[in-house]
Protein backbone atom coordinates (compact mmCIF):
# COMPACT_ATOMS: atom_id res chain seq x y z
CA UNK A 1 0.00 0.00 0.00
CA UNK A 2 1.78 3.10 -1.22
CA UNK A 3 0.07 5.50 1.23
CA UNK A 4 0.51 3.32 4.34
CA UNK A 5 3.03 4.75 6.80
CA UNK A 6 3.93 1.28 8.12
CA UNK A 7 4.43 -0.10 4.61
CA UNK A 8 6.79 2.83 3.99
CA UNK A 9 8.71 1.88 7.13
CA UNK A 10 8.92 -1.77 5.96
CA UNK A 11 10.17 -0.59 2.55
CA UNK A 12 12.81 1.63 4.16
CA UNK A 13 11.22 4.78 2.76
CA UNK A 14 10.65 6.19 6.25
CA UNK A 15 13.04 5.94 9.19
CA UNK A 16 12.32 3.89 12.29
CA UNK A 17 14.17 2.63 15.32
CA UNK A 18 14.10 -1.09 14.59
CA UNK A 19 14.36 -3.62 17.38
CA UNK A 20 13.66 -6.84 15.49
CA UNK A 21 13.07 -7.95 11.90
CA UNK A 22 12.60 -11.25 10.14
CA UNK A 23 10.88 -12.31 6.92
CA UNK A 24 7.37 -11.97 8.44
CA UNK A 25 7.42 -9.16 11.00
CA UNK A 26 9.11 -5.91 11.94
CA UNK A 27 9.29 -4.43 15.44
CA UNK A 28 10.17 -0.79 16.03
CA UNK A 29 9.81 1.95 18.62
CA UNK A 30 6.49 3.84 18.61
CA UNK A 31 7.09 7.55 17.91
CA UNK A 32 4.19 8.54 20.21
CA UNK A 33 4.63 6.14 23.14
CA UNK A 34 2.14 5.54 25.93
CA UNK A 35 5.22 4.86 28.09
CA UNK A 36 8.92 5.05 27.18
CA UNK A 37 9.90 1.81 25.45
CA UNK A 38 6.51 1.36 23.69
CA UNK A 39 7.10 -0.93 20.69
CA UNK A 40 5.01 -1.84 17.64
CA UNK A 41 5.15 -5.26 15.99
CA UNK A 42 3.72 -5.32 12.47
CA UNK A 43 3.32 -7.86 9.70
CA UNK A 44 5.60 -6.91 6.82
CA UNK A 45 2.77 -7.66 4.40
CA UNK A 46 -0.05 -5.09 4.51
CA UNK A 47 -3.15 -6.18 6.41
CA UNK A 48 -5.67 -3.62 7.65
CA UNK A 49 -6.95 -5.81 10.47
CA UNK A 50 -6.26 -9.02 12.29
CA UNK A 51 -8.73 -11.20 10.36
CA UNK A 52 -6.65 -11.37 7.18
CA UNK A 53 -3.25 -11.95 8.75
CA UNK A 54 -2.10 -15.53 8.04
CA UNK A 55 -2.08 -17.62 11.22
CA UNK A 56 1.68 -18.17 11.06
CA UNK A 57 2.33 -14.42 10.80
CA UNK A 58 -0.13 -13.55 13.58
CA UNK A 59 1.50 -16.17 15.80
CA UNK A 60 4.89 -14.71 15.01
CA UNK A 61 3.67 -11.20 15.90
CA UNK A 62 2.53 -12.36 19.34
CA UNK A 63 5.62 -14.48 19.90
CA UNK A 64 7.91 -11.56 19.07
CA UNK A 65 5.70 -9.23 21.11
CA UNK A 66 5.96 -11.46 24.18
CA UNK A 67 9.74 -11.76 23.82
CA UNK A 68 10.02 -7.98 23.47
CA UNK A 69 7.81 -7.57 26.53
CA UNK A 70 10.22 -9.65 28.60
CA UNK A 71 13.13 -7.61 27.21
CA UNK A 72 11.31 -4.39 28.15
CA UNK A 73 10.80 -5.63 31.71
CA UNK A 74 14.49 -6.44 32.04
CA UNK A 75 15.86 -3.37 30.25
CA UNK A 76 13.57 -0.81 31.87
CA UNK A 77 13.10 -2.50 35.25
CA UNK A 78 9.31 -2.41 34.98
CA UNK A 79 6.82 -4.83 36.47
CA UNK A 80 4.97 -5.91 33.34
CA UNK A 81 3.74 -5.12 29.86
CA UNK A 82 0.57 -5.00 27.79
CA UNK A 83 0.06 -6.59 24.39
CA UNK A 84 -2.70 -4.67 22.60
CA UNK A 85 -4.06 -5.01 19.07
CA UNK A 86 -6.96 -2.75 18.06
CA UNK A 87 -8.96 -3.98 15.04
CA UNK A 88 -10.87 -1.16 13.35
CA UNK A 89 -11.37 2.54 13.98
CA UNK A 90 -14.15 1.93 16.51
CA UNK A 91 -11.66 -0.15 18.53
CA UNK A 92 -9.11 2.68 18.53
CA UNK A 93 -7.00 1.67 15.52
CA UNK A 94 -5.41 4.79 14.06
CA UNK A 95 -3.01 3.39 11.42
CA UNK A 96 -4.88 1.00 9.13
CA UNK A 97 -2.04 -1.52 9.00
CA UNK A 98 -2.46 -4.19 11.66
CA UNK A 99 -0.06 -3.70 14.55
CA UNK A 100 0.55 -5.11 18.00
CA UNK A 101 1.46 -2.66 20.73
CA UNK A 102 3.96 -3.84 23.34
CA UNK A 103 3.71 -1.35 26.20
CA UNK A 104 5.97 -1.48 29.25
CA UNK A 105 4.00 -1.01 32.46
CA UNK A 106 4.73 -0.21 36.04
CA UNK A 107 2.31 0.09 38.92
CA UNK A 108 2.56 3.89 39.09
CA UNK A 109 3.01 4.81 35.40
CA UNK A 110 -0.23 6.82 35.39
CA UNK A 111 -1.76 5.08 32.37
CA UNK A 112 -5.22 3.55 32.65
CA UNK A 113 -7.21 1.76 29.96
CA UNK A 114 -10.45 3.02 31.50
CA UNK A 115 -12.17 -0.30 30.96
CA UNK A 116 -15.70 -0.50 32.12
CA UNK A 117 -17.29 -3.64 33.45
CA UNK A 118 -20.90 -4.38 32.65
CA UNK A 119 -23.26 -7.17 33.59
CA UNK A 120 -25.44 -9.27 31.33
CA UNK A 121 -29.08 -8.76 32.09
CA UNK A 122 -29.37 -12.52 32.56
CA UNK A 123 -27.58 -15.81 31.99
CA UNK A 124 -29.93 -16.38 29.06
CA UNK A 125 -28.90 -13.08 27.45
CA UNK A 126 -25.21 -14.07 27.80
CA UNK A 127 -25.90 -17.54 26.40
CA UNK A 128 -27.85 -16.07 23.46
CA UNK A 129 -24.90 -13.87 22.51
CA UNK A 130 -22.52 -16.84 22.92
CA UNK A 131 -24.69 -18.90 20.56
CA UNK A 132 -24.63 -16.15 17.93
CA UNK A 133 -20.84 -15.92 18.16
CA UNK A 134 -20.39 -19.68 17.89
CA UNK A 135 -22.68 -19.73 14.83
CA UNK A 136 -20.43 -17.19 13.04
CA UNK A 137 -17.10 -18.60 14.26
CA UNK A 138 -15.09 -19.93 11.34
CA UNK A 139 -11.55 -21.26 11.18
Amino acid sequence: MKDCIFCKIVAGDLPSTKLYEDDMVLAFMDIAPINPGHVLVIPKEHHTGSSTIPEEVAGRMFHVGARLGVALKRALDVGGFNLHLADGKCAGQVVMHAHLHVIPRDIEDGFHWNWRQQQYESDEARDDIASKIIEKLKF
